[in-house]
């Protein structure tokens, strides 16, 4: 029996849509599994002064911790053997009213090395089911704070026990293998948590090397810092894009850093000044929507060395 003249575009209407639903089931299975590889990162950050020892900084953040990431907690527990010299954590531990357990049982062995911290919004609030894609919208610059607190007090009493040093809106220093440290560190400025006054002046100049510490590297952040001269700045909140273009190049930073620097080590120029900027990709995702597409989950070891040896 001959088709009839509309069956034969719906045949292929239908073959299109199948294969297009085909298509989106696979890459949804495959942005669920790159958010579960978990990578290291290996950096060389030049900035200690001529004749000092190398350290080794591991760079934390956005874990992003309910109690059911048991792989996520295996694999930082793994991350103590690393050995490195200090440790910084830029934020968004939490996703969960019950993860404080979870991330200081993750981080135990990492808790016993020198440490210094600061918290971002996804520690103080709730995380809430929404719509994925207004990440990618210009104007979704804000956090909700109309839902529960999270127990970030206790989190911050986990961490300061152990002695790592909390940095919001505060400065501090530490000296690890005879290198004197100075560090600058805010609160969230995704929350306009930030006080910059409070920190604001010359960075330490009797220090051997100085670092300024953000969760979200919002540009006024970064500028201050820079400015102030500080060698380098650490920060997250990014998630490196999460939703990549093949090739790892972000659509978005969820803050007003340009995507072109979503993630990894850059320059940042304010005030006549240069200052290194490294942004960690994070560990984590919300727990509503956990997938990463051509930017899988990470922590950074940076090398810091002088930054004579490195021109060498």
């Amino acid at each position: 029996m001959p088709l009839r003249p509309f069956a034969a575009p719906t045949l292929a209407l239908g073959t299109t849509v199948g294969g297009g639903l085909l298509a989106g089931t696979a890459l949804t299975a495959y942005a669920a599994w790159e958010a579960r590889q978990y990578t290291l990162r290996r950096v060389t950050l030049p900035v200690l002064p001529a004749g000092a020892p190398e350290l080794r900084l591991l760079h934390l953040s956005d874990l992003h911790m309910v109690p059911s990431q048991r792989r996520k907690v295996r694999w930082l527990t793994d991350l103590a053997h690393l050995h490195p010299d200090l440790v910084v954590d830029t934020g968004d531990n939490l996703a969960h009213r019950a993860a404080v357990p979870t991330v200081l049982g993750a981080l135990g062995g990492l808790l016993r090395i020198p440490g210094v911290f600061v918290h971002g919004s996804n520690d103080y609030f709730e995380p809430r089911l929404r719509n994925p894609f207004r990440y990618l919208l210009p104007d979704d610059g804000r956090r909700r704070t109309d839902v529960p607190q999270l127990p970030w007090r206790d989190l911050t009493a986990g961490f300061t026990s152990a002695g790592w040093l909390d940095l919001t809106n505060t400065r501090a220093s530490l000296e690890v293998k005879g290198v004197r440290i100075a560090f600058a560190g805010v609160d969230d400025p995704h929350l306009e948590y930030d006080r910059l006054e409070s920190v604001a002046g010359p960075a330490d100049p009797t220090a051997d090397v100085r670092l300024g510490i953000a969760h979200a590297p919002y540009l006024r952040v970064l500028d201050q810092f820079t400015a102030d001269g500080y060698d380098a700045i650490l920060a997250g909140h990014t998630h490196g894009g999460q939703v990549c273009l093949p090739g790892g190049r972000a659509l978005t930073t969820n803050c007003d850093l340009d995507p072109a620097r979503a993630r990894g080590l850059h320059h940042h120029r304010a005030g006549g000044r240069e200052s290194w900027l490294h942004v960690s990709a994070g560990l984590g995702t919300s727990p509503y929507t956990r997938v990463r597409i051509a930017c899988r989950p990470e922590a950074t070891l940076l090398t810091l060395v002088p930054a004579e040896s490195s021109r060498r």
